[in-house]
């Protein structure tokens, strides 16, 4: 019974030390952005994403949409989640702000910070994606999370899929990563 105790008191001390930890270094993370804060933060996103993508800027004009989360926050100590808002934009302009959040059970103890930009390229996906009441990556409509060598051009790669991922953290295009399971849902900002 000891043991249990302990052990409890234990998970409850690395739950508490984890959140005060993401609150010192992400200290905006708990508290929602702004419409305009978010706007700011994808134009950012988007610029990074033209630069670190050769030829993204050609890619996007072929585009019906573009949801972009500048920064989603993942935290977990066994039990982890992950959380971000962004904007979804068609023709340059935001039509609508949403959030993004996903689950996870198992080993892990940390936070880390990443840039996730969804391309739709097909109207019948964004309709979709638009219409739905919290849509969830893997269930509702698949998104491909693309792979292409250094220096080739996005626009080079025969993409036949709707709805194309991109994952960045801080070092640049993250590779071999599933956005499965996240839920993307609209927000009012």
């Amino acid at each position: 019974m000891k043991s249990a105790v302990q052990s409890l008191s234990t998970f409850i001390f690395i739950c508490l030390f984890l959140i005060l930890t993401i609150s010192l270094i992400y200290p905006q993370a708990a508290m929602p952005a702004s419409a305009k804060e978010i706007d700011i933060r994808v134009d950012a996103a988007l610029k990074r994403f033209k630069k670190e993508v050769e030829g993204g800027k050609e890619f996007l004009t072929k585009s019906e949409g573009v949801l972009v989360f500048p920064r989603v926050i993942k935290a977990g100590a066994v039990i982890g989640g992950e959380y971000g808002e962004g904007a979804l934009r068609i023709n340059g302009r935001t039509e609508q702000y949403y959030s993004t959040a996903s689950a996870s059970l198992g080993f892990q103890l940390g936070a880390q910070s990443k840039t996730l930009v969804l391309v739709f390229m097909s109207k019948k996906a964004l309709s979709e994606f638009r219409n739905s009441d919290g849509w969830k990556a893997g269930v509702d409509g698949s998104v491909a999370v693309i792979k292409w060598g250094a220096g080739e051009d996005i626009n080079t790669v025969d993409i036949k899929d709707p709805i194309v991922g991109f994952v960045f953290n801080n070092k640049g295009l993250m590779y071999n990563l599933t956005i499965e399971g996240s839920k993307f849902s609209k927000i009012e900002r």
